[in-house]
């Protein structure tokens, strides 16, 4: 009777997704004890597409509208095994992520798909999925902001408020799909957060810890390589995000509504650098730095000094952490990156050229107000956080920085790895913020620890 019951629901579920808008409307009106769940975190309003990716994999995607304006709308990802196409085989445990700045889902966590120099096994949503774990996520409503839009206006209302809400609407339909497909109920739902999508993540988990615990969905929390406050010692990297806070506050007050640490439209040029990389590689760049001796960088060189010595893309302000960067290098003489270090350097040229163009300019002010140590209104709840909780950090990006904010939650069960290859002394050339999900052997190091610490849970 219990299967009978769920190739219903999946029957159900396939017919709503495959009809326009109003006829799934229509379709889960008929059997609305099935279904009100989906209603409810909007389903009916969107569409459905599968992507086979080979292993018995798919990665299914849904737009769902969260509101009235035109951009107001969000894409939500699964990657699952499947029994049977269209049919996601049952998992014991779910982990529903949530990208950061510049790359979206897809190139943040099933970059195989869209970076062709990636192996196909290398992805974390992939092999997450390939080991039995239900893997959701969401494009946050900036990443599908089409590069032709010159108005930005719609972005002033968007906050970090805003993605939590959405992160909920994409948990409540996870919560909804895995229930009508026989998932769900005693399952284990985690919540994972890279960069900001961690500073995202702690501010959904200090809203849900004011719910009532039968209406909280997230069982677990890992937040990667990211600051929420810096601990009393990092008085030099308070002041940083200070300064940082003022010059993005003074942007906004100047009428600024997109853009990000890199400026406006801060997708723009890490595309320019990956793409000269690729195709002009011995060109001299025009990027202002210079290698030893005074010698202009060629685009190969700039694209490796982007992501070896982020920081420096900043100046005159200062990165979040001593020596930050995306992706560990070897250094000249002089100190500048000449050659990656951990991921290879095709699929970092690759990678550069998935990032989003634009993104709104809020959540950033928020962000850097919040590690300046303002007052915002998203952690005021922060010990009545109690889940478990995995920090995984990059010694060369956040790193160790990263957690002391998992001390400002009420959970007693907190795990820290730090992933690093050097002293910490050494720290701008040790294994960087995107390496951890590029690095060659970041599925040995990051990815099966990660899920180790799911299993166990």
């Amino acid at each position: 009777m219990r299967r009978t019951m769920s190739l219903w629901a999946m029957l159900v579920l396939f017919v709503a997704l495959r009809a326009t808008p109003g006829d799934a409307h229509e379709a889960t009106l008929q059997v609305d004890p099935w279904v009100r769940s989906l209603v409810s975190a909007g389903l009916a309003a969107s569409s459905a597409k599968r992507e086979a990716l080979g292993g018995g994999l798919a990665h299914y995607t849904w737009r769902v509208r969260v509101g009235q304006g035109r951009y107001d709308a969000v894409t939500v990802h699964r990657v699952v095994r499947e029994s049977y196409p269209w049919v996601p085989a049952r998992t014991r445990r779910a982990v529903f992520m949530v990208h950061g700045d510049l790359w979206g889902f897809v190139p943040a966590f099933l970059t195989h798909t869209r970076v062709t120099t990636t192996p196909e096994s290398r992805s974390l949503a992939a092999f997450l999925a390939s080991e039995d774990v239900d893997v959701w996520g969401l494009d946050l409503r900036w990443v599908n902001v089409p590069q032709a839009e010159t108005d930005f206006a719609f972005m002033a209302d968007w906050t970090l408020g805003t993605h939590v809400q959405d992160v909920g609407t994409g948990l409540a339909l996870a919560d909804g799909v895995r229930r009508l497909s026989g998932n769900g109920g005693k399952d284990r739902m985690f919540l994972l957060g890279w960069s900001r999508g961690a500073t995202i993540g702690y501010a959904y988990l200090d809203a849900e810890s004011q719910r009532p615990r039968g209406q909280r969905r997230v069982d677990g929390f890992v937040p990667v390589d990211m600051v929420l406050r810096f601990a009393p010692d990092a008085v030099d990297q308070r002041q940083w995000a200070c300064d940082r806070y003022v010059a993005l506050q003074t942007a906004r007050d100047e009428g600024r509504t997109e853009g990000g640490l890199l400026g406006p439209a801060p997708g723009m040029p890490v595309r320019e650098l990956g793409r000269l990389a690729d195709e002009a590689p011995n060109d001299p760049s025009s990027m202002p730095v210079k290698l030893a001796g005074g010698a202009p960088p060629t685009n190969r060189q700039a694209a490796i000094i982007a992501a070896g010595d982020t920081g420096a893309l900043l100046d005159p302000l200062k990165p979040l952490t001593p020596g930050y960067h995306l992706a560990g290098s070897v250094t000249d003489i002089a100190g500048r990156p000449t050659r990656t270090a951990f991921t290879p350097e095709p699929t970092l040229f690759d990678y550069f050229q998935q990032a989003a163009p634009y993104q709104s300019l809020n959540e950033v002010v928020e962000t850097e107000a919040q590690l300046c140590g303002l007052d915002v209104p998203y952690d005021d709840h922060l010990k009545d956080v109690k889940v478990p909780v995995l920090y995984v950090g990059a010694a060369g990006g956040v790193g160790s920085y990263g957690e002391y904010s998992t001390r400002l939650l009420g959970s007693t069960d907190v795990t820290r790895l730090i992933v690093r290859s050097r002293p910490e002394a050494q720290r701008a050339l040790d294994v960087g913020h995107a390496d951890l999900f590029l690095a060659r052997d970041a599925r040995v190091r990051v990815w099966r620890p990660i899920l180790q610490w799911m299993e166990a849970r």
